[in-house]
């Protein structure tokens, strides 16, 4: 089995990152930032891991683990909150829950 190179690795860890972004800055709806915000940590470990393989080092799959346990506690307190938004303003568009600014 061929290992992938790093530079088309961290090629696509940048274009997942990249669309990660842009979704965040393109969409309104919370939920759909939250997922975007997950495809940007997918694209930072998938860049640990292909750095790590590349000099034979366990640090890259370390990160990822780590990477792994900052996405579950983001799912779960941004989908605690987007709950919570949507109870009290009946709707997840970001322009519409601006009202929480003081």
């Amino acid at each position: 089995m061929a290992a992938l190179p790093l530079e088309q690795a961290l090629v696509l860890a940048a274009l997942l990152f990249a669309l990660g972004l842009a979704g965040v800055l393109v969409r309104r709806n919370v939920l759909y930032m939250l997922m975007s915000i997950e495809i940007m940590l997918n694209a930072t470990a998938l860049a640990f891991v292909a750095a790590g393989a590349r000099w034979a080092q366990p640090d890259g799959q370390v990160m990822f683990v780590f990477v792994l346990a900052l996405a579950a506690a983001e799912v779960a307190v941004g989908l605690a909150l987007l709950l919570l938004l949507y109870r009290r303003f009946g709707t997840l568009d970001a322009d519409a829950l601006s009202e929480l600014r003081g």
